[in-house]
């Protein structure tokens, strides 16, 4: 790959070109990375309900043309200035969020908020210079995430590049680099359910599939998972969930529900919906004494959360997470080592594959709620 370094590379990225419209396969020029940058040939990449958000124009502000894509795996093609870390040939995850190792959040044990490389979801180009390493024609294309996966070649910053174990199935643990991880992480690193406790998930797609499995993983006896889809409940029995509540299918509250089951409420709980409702719910269906509520979804941005505050004078906690409280170059290596070590499952969550060429097909996967994740094999 060392030929193509310094140079502009051509390649194909499947570009928006505007909201809802299907994304069109295009020939790219991809400009060498810049200090602190990395260039990486993309091998596997998934779609995550996120790009279907954005690419919908839901998110706060819609930037076309754009090159979406966040999940991923891949191998550095070549380095710019400054980065050391990092050579050609590394076997790689881009990750949406990034660890620059400097700021007070990225030195802090408890944060992984990094005050230069935390999510920005209206930026789309990249840090260094302001400018997109994608083009066409000679037309800025913007990038999406500081990844933008959809494309055989991308250009990322090295603070949200995840070294792996190169013997890691790229085609498995691409999807480790999002929601798995943020499902997984808030359940262990941030509710830490113990051995034998009950849990209550409330959204059980990708994301609450993860937190169900985070759970499992910790002993939890009890998992119960809320989703107005019943259907979901077989599946999900496959990730340790037990019991199943359908807040249609009741006239009490949730809440009310869960307290019912358990005689008193839930030891933990995870809300991975982004409905503020949901959340309410996962908050108040917590035992008093000691219950932890983990807020995971991401909310409309004029939702309020409200509660009785005597719901938290009685010893329950409510705590947030983004991306399940991971470091991406510091703590990822060791998730995709759970999974090397056969502690952690992913093929589960895999439920389609198709060719880059019909990467519109993922979108009509997610959009019918067919499946969890489909894998976009870039070559053949």
């Amino acid at each position: 790959m060392s030929g193509t370094a310094g140079q502009v590379i051509r390649c194909k990225a499947a570009v928006a070109w505007e909201a809802v419209k299907p994304l069109v396969i295009e020939e790219v020029e991809v400009a060498p990375p810049q200090a602190t940058e990395v260039r990486l040939k993309i091998l596997y990449t998934s779609l995550c309900h996120t790009d279907v958000y954005f690419w919908e124009a839901k998110g706060q502000t819609p930037l076309f043309p754009r090159i979406f894509g966040h999940e991923a795996g891949g191998i550095v093609e070549s380095v710019g200035e400054g980065v050391t870390d990092l050579k050609p040939g590394d076997h790689v995850l881009p990750i949406f969020t990034g660890e620059c190792k400097d700021c007070a959040h990225c030195k802090s044990e408890e944060s992984n908020l990094c005050n230069l490389l935390r999510i920005n979801t209206d930026r789309g180009v990249m840090i260094h210079d302001g400018k997109s390493r994608f083009t066409i024609k000679g037309k800025p294309i913007y990038h999406f995430l500081g990844t933008s996966t959809f494309s055989e070649y991308t250009v990322v910053h090295v603070g949200c590049v995840a070294k792996i174990n190169p013997l890691a199935p790229l085609d498995k643990v691409c999807i480790l680099s999002c929601g798995i991880s943020t499902g997984l992480g808030a359940t262990l690193n941030v509710a830490k359910p113990t051995k034998g406790s009950t849990v209550a998930v409330f959204g059980l797609g990708a994301v609450g599939l993860a937190a169900a499995e985070g759970a499992r993983i910790a002993g939890a006896s009890r998992i119960i998972g809320v989703d107005l889809h019943s259907k979901r409940f077989e599946k999900a029995k496959n990730f340790g969930v037990t019991d199943f509540v359908n807040p249609k299918d009741h006239e009490k509250s949730v809440q009310e529900v869960i307290v019912e089951m358990t005689g008193g409420g839930v030891d933990r709980s995870l809300e991975c919906t982004g409905n503020v409702n949901a959340m309410i719910s996962a908050f108040e269906c917590v035992h008093d004494g000691w219950g932890v509520a983990v807020i995971v979804g991401v909310p409309n941005k004029d939702d309020v959360f409200k509660t009785h505050p005597i719901n938290l004078l009685n010893e329950r906690t409510l705590k947030g997470t983004f991306f399940g409280n991971y470091k991406p170059r510091s703590d990822i290596p060791a998730v995709v080592e759970k999974y090397m070590n056969k502690e952690l499952e992913v093929e589960k969550f895999i439920t389609h594959s198709v060719p880059f060429s019909e990467i519109n097909k993922a979108f009509e996967y997610m959009l019918n709620g067919e499946g969890l994740r489909c894998i976009i094999r870039m070559e053949p």
